[in-house]
C-alpha cells in the first residue's frame, strides 16, 4: 500500500491547483504520519489519559476500605508478566473496572461491592489481559488513528504532540467504556484463569464473576460492554479451565 500511496499524491498535485492540491497533501502526510504512530507514545499519552481520568473521578485515598482492599488483592502484581501495573479504585456505584495501554487499572467501587475477593481478583485479572495482549493499546491506537482532532498532534515520526485536556479525557472515557471484539473478550477471559492458577487462585472465580453479573442489571459498559454472549464466556472459561 505504501508504494501505492506516493504516486496517488503526486498525481492529485498535478492535477488539483491552489489551496485544493494544498488540502489534500496535508490529509495525505496526516494519514502517513498516524500509521506510523510509535508505540511508547501511545504509552505516554494513555499515561497522561490515565492522569485526567483520575483527576476527573474520585479516587478512594490510602485509607479507604476499598484502597485498603485492593491493595491486598494487588499487592504484588505492580511488576508482572512484563508490565508495569498501577491500580486505583474509584469511589462510585458503577458497576465496572478498566484498564489502559500503560498498565492503568481502575476498579470502582460499585463492583467490589457485589463481588467477593476472589471474583474481584478475576476481573483485575481479565483487564490486565487487555494490557498484556495489547488489546488497549490497540483500542486507543485505532482512537487517534481515526479522531481527526490528532491528526495535528502526530509528527512525522509517529510521535504525538501535546494533547489537550479535552483530548486526553475523550481518551479516557474510550477505555472506560471499552468496546473490544468478542475474540478480545474471550482472550481476556482466557489470560485471567491462567493469571489465577499462576497465583494460586481458583480459577472458575472467573466464571462466577460473570454469572454475578449475569442479573445485574445496571452492570453495563467497560468488562460488560459489547463481550460474548455469557454462555459462549462461560463456555471458553471452562475449555481453558480443562486446559490447565
Amino acid at each position: 500500500m505504501k508504494f501505492r500511496i506516493v504516486p496517488l499524491l503526486l498525481l492529485l498535485t498535478l492535477t488539483l491547483s491552489g489551496c485544493a492540491a494544498d488540502s489534500m497533501l496535508a490529509v495525505g502526510a496526516g494519514v502517513l504520519q498516524a500509521t506510523t504512530l510509535d508505540e511508547n507514545s501511545v504509552r505516554q499519552t494513555s499515561a497522561l489519559a490515565a492522569q485526567e481520568m483520575d483527576s476527573k473521578n474520585q479516587v478512594a485515598p490510602a485509607n479507604s476500605p476499598y484502597s485498603q482492599r485492593l491493595d491486598n488483592l494487588t499487592r504484588n502484581l505492580t511488576n508482572y508478566d512484563g508490565m508495569n501495573l498501577n491500580f486505583k479504585a474509584y469511589l462510585a456505584k458503577d458497576i465496572n473496572a478498566f484498564a489502559m495501554a500503560d498498565g492503568t487499572v481502575r476498579v470502582y467501587s460499585g463492583l467490589m461491592d457485589v463481588m467477593p475477593d476472589d471474583q474481584v481478583l478475576a476481573v483485575i485479572a481479565h483487564e490486565v489481559g487487555h494490557v498484556k495482549l495489547k488489546h488497549s493499546y490497540n483500542q486507543m491506537r485505532a482512537q487517534i488513528l481515526t479522531d481527526s482532532a490528532f491528526q495535528g498532534l502526530v509528527s512525522a515520526g509517529g510521535v504525538i504532540g501535546n494533547v489537550s485536556s479535552s483530548l486526553l479525557g475523550k481518551l479516557g472515557q474510550t477505555a472506560i467504556s471499552a468496546h473490544f471484539s468478542q475474540q478480545d473478550e474471550l482472550e481476556a477471559d482466557a489470560y485471567a484463569v491462567k493469571a489465577l492458577k499462576r497465583w494460586g487462585k481458583d480459577p472458575y472465580a472467573m466464571r462466577r464473576s460473570i454469572e454475578t453479573l449475569e442479573g445485574i442489571q445496571s452492570a453495563k459498559g467497560g468488562f460488560l460492554s459489547s463481550h460474548p454472549s455469557n454462555k459462549a464466556r462461560l463456555d471458553n472459561i471452562d475449555q481453558e479451565i480443562k486446559r490447565l
